[in-house]
């Protein structure tokens, strides 16, 4: 008799041998060190034209333009070895959305981030939260004192906003410890200067943030 083979539509080879960990199983990455502080990152949509493999690839874009990447990891592998490495899918958390979409995201930030460990590229983690109820499992699976990211592109623009981005960065330094937190978007001292003590910020300018200012130089 056939044997049958379990597809529950997750995507399972992601995280065969991974540990899961915290109440929702959240796939843990890798804890090794063959990371760096990136000489630049660059837009996941824009790496097929791109000479310069000496970069990390990121996702900080609408969900849209990397759910591939989530759904047919397998086939982006050998397209993403060409640089130096990769910060894990920015899958979307939001206030008020549900917990369990939250989760379900936070794991596939985990899961593409260890398969692609898995494969022999470095890998930073991103952490994405949305509020304090998110702490709960947001930065599962993440290894103490290592180099993550984080965006703060679209996430300034309201007083409330600034202040989830500080309670988040506060709680992820306690909990996470990192030795380096590379930042995507701006970095205004009022919120991250506190912090100086504590790790080491490394900026990069978004997307929106380079275009502009070519267009400010022309």
């Amino acid at each position: 008799m056939k044997k049958t083979i379990l597809d529950d539509g997750s995507y399972p080879y992601l995280t065969e041998g991974a540990e899961l960990v915290g109440e929702p199983g959240i796939p843990a990455l890798l804890d090794i060190d063959n990371t760096q502080i990136p000489k630049d990152i660059i837009p996941f949509e824009k790496i097929k034209k791109e000479k310069n493999k000496r970069q990390y690839v990121h996702f900080y874009m609408h969900d849209k333009y990397f759910s591939n990447v989530l759904t047919s990891t397998t086939k982006y592998v050998d397209l993403l070895k060409e640089f130096d490495g990769v910060i894990t899918p920015d899958c979307t958390l939001l206030v008020n959305q549900a917990p369990c979409i939250q989760q379900v995201n936070t794991y596939f930030n985990r899961a593409v981030g260890f398969y692609l460990q898995k494969q022999g590229i470095p890998v930073i983690a991103n952490v994405r939260w949305s509020d304090e109820r998110s702490f709960d499992y947001c930065f599962l699976g993440v290894p103490k004192n290592k180099i993550v990211c984080i965006s703060t592109h679209g996430c300034l623009r309201g007083r409330e906003d600034k202040r989830l981005i500080e309670v988040g960065l506060e709680e992820m330094i306690r909990v996470l410890e990192p030795s380096d937190i590379l930042v995507h978007g701006y970095m205004p001292d009022k919120i991250f200067g506190r912090f100086s003590q504590y790790t080491t910020f490394h900026r990069y300018p978004s997307m929106f943030e380079r275009t502009h200012k070519k267009e400010d130089d022309e």
